[in-house]
């Protein structure tokens, strides 16, 4: 029997800053205790990331675009290209995650899977994808993420279900390599869990639609959580994806007019006393 690639991998999470202020997310990460990388800028030249390489072999991609939307002039291809890019509309923050493409066909995977399941999700043909290192070398993917003109419209505009990222260069190139200390400054090794805040209403079905995704049934625990293990390129504790309804006023205000949206990303500490970091 033929093995299933895996489709619950994490490969980096996604953290957008306001154009023209990634130096000022660059400072704020390293305030938190973090190395921070360069990165460059992607192929159709309106985004522009720096890296946070995780010992684990997660990285966080600290993201903006290069112009604001006015920068273009109106009715240029240029203008268009990045009034419908899939961020466009995002809130700085964390906004998005991605899992590792394990097969350029990922999306059949998925699907087929979803169809079996009747959970509504479909996926969109793998598109190629890269960017240009500092450095002058081209990094290239492919990339899949929930159509759009799936029932999952909601999910696919605010970052509850992950998109995949398959490398066609070596992953190395892209993430680099952690350097083998004992973590950055802050004592970071591993992300210990990201959590996904959800209205009540949707729970069920993004439920359904998240297991037919990753795989495998979540851990149902109180305060309507719902939580998967994922997996990792390196052997370390597995981390884990948590679906949860807001718990007071303050998460309530976060989801306002998000629907589905990453609320907090917790890393797990290495240092004597232990503990989490969560941002």
């Amino acid at each position: 029997m033929t093995e299933i690639p895996s489709t619950s991998t994490l490969d980096h999470i996604v953290f957008l800053s306001p154009p023209g202020t990634l130096g000022e997310t660059r400072k704020k990460f390293v305030e938190y205790g973090f190395d921070v990388i360069s990165g460059g800028v992607h192929i159709d030249g309106l985004t522009e990331n720096l890296l946070v390489v995780i010992q684990d072999g997660v990285y966080l991609e600290l993201i903006a675009f290069t112009h604001p939307i006015k920068h273009y002039p109106e009715g240029s291809e240029e203008r268009s290209r990045r009034e419908s890019h899939i961020w466009a509309s995002k809130l700085p923050g964390w906004i998005d995650y991605a899992f590792l493409g394990t097969s350029p066909t990922v999306s059949k995977i998925i699907n087929s899977r979803a169809r079996e399941e009747g959970s509504g999700v479909r996926y969109s043909a793998e598109v190629p994808g890269g960017r240009e290192t500092p450095a002058g070398r081209l990094l290239k993917w492919l990339i899949t993420g929930p159509d759009p003109m799936s029932k999952v419209e909601g999910a696919a505009s605010n970052g509850s279900l992950p998109f995949f990222c398959g490398d066609v260069t070596p992953r190395e190139w892209r993430v680099g390599v952690p350097t083998g200390h004992a973590g950055h400054p802050n004592g970071v090794t591993e992300v210990a869990h990201l959590t996904i805040l959800i209205p009540t209403k949707d729970l069920d079905e993004f439920e359904r639609q998240l297991t037919s995704v990753i795989g495998h049934t979540p851990k149902v625990g109180p305060h309507d959580t719902r939580t998967w293990s994922l997996s990792t390129t390196t052997e370390s504790r597995p981390p884990h994806l948590i679906l949860r309804t807001p718990q007071d006023r303050e998460e309530e205000r976060y989801i306002r007019g998000r629907k589905g949206c990453i609320y907090k990303v917790a890393f797990q500490l290495t240092r004597p006393e232990g503990g989490l970091l969560s941002i």
